[in-house]
């Protein structure tokens, strides 16, 4: 039997492979009628000559009038050039085609008396209405022509993604030969009949056939409907069997224990859990007792106490004689937590010291600048079992870090490691599997968390924790109103007057950086500082910590204590900046987004993010999580060039219309591709995804994991169903399968 999709990885004939490859990245026939038109125009209806419009698109029929050929002025290089014009009429006016190129062929077509149909925009040249290189069908002299020529004009035109040197008409004239090829090979459809038959879709030859090669406007949703369940189902199925095969795996429970480190810490905790955090809590605490590894996402809005469900949960591993491992994208935030979590754990987390708790562990801090000495001492703690705790960087990752009983693993964060990165940690377990929970600060919607994180199960904190005043979020338009500008920095005053710290963020480190300088800033979390950027043409570069932390102190905010802290900072530099905020000895701190996550200083109660614009939703909502953590209420000033009613204006306005972090995920995911929703920012790689839309596809989505559970639950091998399985082979064959592997 035909493998389901050998067809399709048929290399392209040579003529125009080469430009294909090279242009747009399509090396084999699937390649290329996986390339969708982007949109489709119509020929117009058929219309008279008498009214033609000029700007407008139009078919018409009509008859040859006249054909003459005119020589021009030479060319470039001497080489002779020719004008055909050609004269129509329909009997109710005449119109004039003009052809530059290929001028003998038209003039052979092109034949007195003979009828065609005619296809172009009107434009007006001299006084008189004409086509300039019109699409044409000469029509035989028949009593069919007119009907012909209506459906001619009625057909939907494909208009594919094009380049400069490649345009739509010659991808759709290299689709058709192509599309032909498929058919008379037969496709065998990777989607089950019986599935086919109760969502009503249609087999794959006719759906690739109707969305290259639409007869009528209707045909183009039924075959998109059938190609997005082709990526939906798939996928699913995917993720469907990733579930089943977890389930599978043996791993060490984790129960805790009576009486140990986290019933004492419980027992000091001087506020009382939110009811999210006690329900999240009690299904993570199953989990690690499972004798299964827990596999789970922790997603919630910032502030909403992540980090003490993720430190309860550390506990209890603890308590079960495991160690658990932190790790963090940044050395800013991984010192972060080690303080905060030896800060919250008090004498439980001074094991061996005078002032330590009986039943006290160590909570090590790992990065990869430490000097010889701290560094030598961490990974001995680590590697005996000292350090029930162990919180790192990217340094965590290295061969040479080894655990004693490495039984769970938090990940903070988690969209900015790697595939390889989370799979290096996570072999470093000697018994079984490790428990993995990973955390997230930017809400994901419903559709998100079914595909990216289809495979694992999904908790989410949507509650603060009691104290908290809220955070109030304003635009600041710069360029149209000067005044409010200078009213923010008086603002920032009187926050510094009342012994608070405020936040100035910028896009760029500064000190001479070029525009990748934006990149390198961003980069130090892992984010794109960028990805809002470049909406509006040509923009001045974008502002910078080191220029705007001096322009402020001898501007502005003139005999307030104004620092900087980003990336370029030696780690000791960068610690001491942020220990001296938290402490009241600095008033203003400058930065890039090395402060985006995780930090937290509750005296810090204002934010001023400088080219709002150049950041995206999800960030700006993670930035301003930074203030009003304490009991004080934030403010954010969100100061921007953009324009009223500009798109980066409309994604500012947003952001300061609400708080709710899952409503801004879907403002985000409105805003930005599928590919970086489920490419480079989950796997590194491209996304799979080229129909389904993530936002407007939630329901049939959520139908296709339904049947993808079925299938997977009836037939775990997919034996009955030889082409889903081959299909699914090659998913995971391709750029995103180590994603799907290896988490």
């Amino acid at each position: 039997m035909i493998s389901w999709d050998e067809p399709l990885r048929t290399p392209l004939g040579a003529k125009t492979a080469k430009k294909l490859a090279d242009e747009l990245g399509l090396r084999t026939v699937g390649d290329l009628l996986r390339y969708y038109p982007r949109r489709y125009a119509t020929r117009g209806e058929l219309t008279d000559l008498s009214s033609l419009a000029e700007g407008e698109h139009v078919t018409v029929v009509a008859e040859v009038y006249s054909v003459h050929k005119r020589d021009l002025r030479r060319g470039p290089g001497g080489k002779p050039r020719s004008l055909l014009e050609a004269v129509i009429t329909d009997g109710t006016g005449r119109l004039t085609l003009a052809f530059f190129a290929k001028v003998g062929y038209h003039q052979r077509e092109l034949i007195t008396g003979r009828r065609g149909m005619f296809a172009g925009r009107v434009s007006t040249y001299r006084g008189k209405k004409q086509l300039a290189h019109p699409v044409y069908e000469m029509l035989p002299d028949d009593s069919a022509a007119d009907e012909r020529a209506r459906e001619f004009a009625e057909r939907p035109i494909p208009i594919y993604p094009a380049t400069k040197d490649l345009p739509s008409m010659t991808v759709a004239r290299c689709v058709g030969p192509v599309l032909d090829q498929v058919r008379e090979a037969g496709l065998p459809d990777p989607l089950p009949s019986d599935l086919r038959t109760r969502h009503r879709l249609l087999d794959l030859p006719e759906a690739l056939e109707r969305i290259h090669r639409p007869a009528e406007s209707d045909d183009v949703p039924r075959a998109r409907l059938r190609l997005k369940w082709d990526e939906a189902f798939v996928l699913q199925v995917a993720l469907a069997r990733r579930r089943r095969e977890a389930a599978d795996v043996a791993a060490l429970p984790r129960p805790g224990r009576s009486g140990g480190l986290l019933q004492a810490f419980d027992a000091a905790l001087p506020f009382e859990l939110t009811e999210g955090q006690r329900e999240v809590g009690a299904a993570v605490a199953e989990g690690l007792a499972s004798t299964h590894p827990m596999h789970r996402l922790l997603q919630g809005d910032v502030g909403a106490g992540k980090t003490l469900v993720a430190l309860r949960a550390m506990l209890q591993v603890v308590d079960s004689g495991g160690q658990a491992a932190l790790l963090a994208p940044t050395e800013v935030l991984a010192q972060q937590h080690h303080r905060s979590i030896t800060r919250m754990l008090g004498p439980l987390a001074r094991a061996g010291q005078i002032d330590g708790a009986e039943n006290a562990t160590k909570v090590a801090l790992l990065t990869g600048s430490q000097g010889t000495a701290v560094r030598r001492r961490a990974l001995l703690e680590a590697a005996s079992g000292d350090a029930g705790i162990v919180v790192g960087t990217h340094a965590l990752l290295q061969e040479h870090v080894s655990f004693a009983d490495l039984g769970f693993i938090v990940v903070d964060e988690q969209h900015r490691f790697g595939v390889e990165q989370r799979d290096a940690l996570r072999g470093k377990s000697a018994e079984g599997r490790p428990h993995v929970l990973v955390m997230t600060a930017t809400p994901i919607p419903r559709t998100v968390a079914m595909t990216v994180y289809g495979d694992l199960d999904v908790v989410a904190l949507t509650e603060l924790p009691s104290g908290r005043a809220g955070v109030s979020t304003h635009v600041v338009p710069a360029a149209e109103k000067p005044r409010f500008l200078e009213r923010a920095w008086e603002r920032v005053r009187e926050e510094a007057a009342q012994q608070r710290q405020v936040y100035v963020v910028c896009p760029r480190i500064g000190d001479g950086d070029g525009p990748a300088g934006e990149e390198a800033a961003a980069a130090e979390n892992g984010a794109s500082g960028t990805e809002a950027a470049g909406e509006e043409g040509a923009r001045r570069p974008p502002l910078a910590v080191t220029e705007v932390a001096a322009e402020l102190a001898a501007g502005p905010l003139a005999g307030l204590r104004v620092e900087a802290l980003h990336g370029r900072l030696a780690p000791e530099e960068k610690d001491a900046a942020m220990r001296r905020f938290a402490e009241g000895r600095i008033d203003v701190l400058v930065a890039t987004t090395v402060i985006e996550v995780g930090v937290d200083v509750p005296t810090a109660t204002a934010m001023v993010i400088m080219d709002a614009d150049r950041f995206g939703v999800s960030q700006l909502h993670q930035l301003r999580g930074r203030v009003g953590r304490g009991g004080l209420p934030g403010l954010c000033l969100l100061v921007t060039e953009a324009e009223a009613g500009s798109p980066a204006r409309e994604r500012l306005d947003a952001v300061a219309a609400t708080t709710d972090g899952f409503e801004l995920s879907r403002v985000d995911l409105e805003q930005r591709r599928e590919g970086d929703v489920l490419g480079g920012a989950q796997s590194g790689r491209r996304s799979s995804l080229r129909m389904l839309t993530l936002l407007r596809d939630e329901e049939l989505i959520g139908r296709a994991r339904e049947e993808a559970a079925r299938y997977v639950d009836e037939d775990p091998e997919l034996a009955g169903h030889p082409p889903l399985a081959e299909a699914l082979e090659a998913l995971l064959a391709e750029d995103r399968a180590e994603y799907l592997e290896k988490t």
